[in-house]
């Protein structure tokens, strides 16, 4: 084992010794990839330096949480994903009297928003409650603000419009110099909060749950745990959104579910895949 590799270990057990942190699950290639990266974005010498800091600096570790995680997103990403929802899975969702939702791994909130805005023009926002988490307090801190530069306004315009959009995307948000500040009537049923899929339970029932591009980056008991937490967390007949770079064929926890769009994954649980819908 090289140096570093041992140095990654080090800092993955000053993470959960001294804050508390578990990553000793994450997959290693990218754990160390991101490592790395800190030690460049902090002018530190080596992964030793930065683990010296973890452990003696007060306040360092919210740095190193922030530069941890991927908050990588955009709204209406995957447009086929978010059209496959409003076409498929809003149509149940309608026979519930209220509706819970878990945005798992929200990042910086694009997909909370967009989220929102299809089920206000689904008509359902209003008995919907959308919980939204990460475990990146500045990420959170971002998402809650909902403010974003204008210039990525008009991807996530052409990106609504694919999503089966049905206005204009300029009908939710204001702008002003170099940012838009979405519209805060989509933020009235969103409640951001602190969790963290490694170490934290079930807190909700839910009706669906979007966990996008994050499982990637876990080992893979790790995302059979998230997986069985998932499962745990939907009412019978819930769906479960992930990356279209993610899939639960290989997890012993993915017997739980069924297929509903399986290129788009989209699943459902203790349903029978398309005859849910139709019942």
């Amino acid at each position: 084992m090289d140096i570093e590799d041992i140095e990654v270990q080090l800092f993955v057990r000053a993470m959960q010794l001294r804050h508390g942190y578990d990553f000793s699950e994450y997959a290693p290639a990218s754990l160390k990839r991101r490592v790395q990266q800190l030690v460049r974005t902090h002018g530190v010498a080596s992964i030793s330096e930065l683990n010296s800091r973890l452990l003696h600096e007060d306040g360092f570790v919210a740095r190193v949480i922030e530069g941890l995680s991927v908050p990588v997103s955009e709204m209406f990403r995957d447009p086929p994903v978010f059209r496959a929802l409003r076409d498929k899975v809003f149509p149940v969702l309608a026979s519930y009297p209220e509706i819970n939702i878990w945005q798992a791994g929200c990042a910086h909130g694009q997909e909370v928003y967009s989220l929102a805005i299809l089920l206000e023009e689904a008509g359902l926002y209003e008995r919907s409650r959308i919980y939204a988490t990460d475990f990146n307090d500045a990420a959170l801190a971002i998402a809650a603000d909902g403010i974003y530069a204008t210039r990525e306004a008009r991807d996530w315009s052409r990106n609504y419009m694919e999503a089966g959009g049905s206005h204009s995307l300029s009908d939710y948000y204001s702008a002003r110099y170099d940012f838009i500040k979405l519209d805060q009537r989509l933020r009235r049923n969103v409640t951001f909060f602190n969790h963290n899929l490694v170490t934290d339970e079930v807190f909700c029932e839910a009706h669906l749950i979007l966990c996008r591009n994050v499982l990637i980056y876990f080992s893979n008991p790790l995302q059979d745990r998230t997986l069985g937490l998932f499962r745990n967390s939907l009412v019978r007949g819930g769906f479960l959104c992930l990356g279209t770079r993610e899939n639960i064929d290989f997890s012993p926890a993915g017997a739980g579910f069924t297929d509903v769009e399986h290129a788009l994954r989209i699943y459902q649980v203790g349903g029978t895949g398309a005859r849910a819908l139709s019942r």
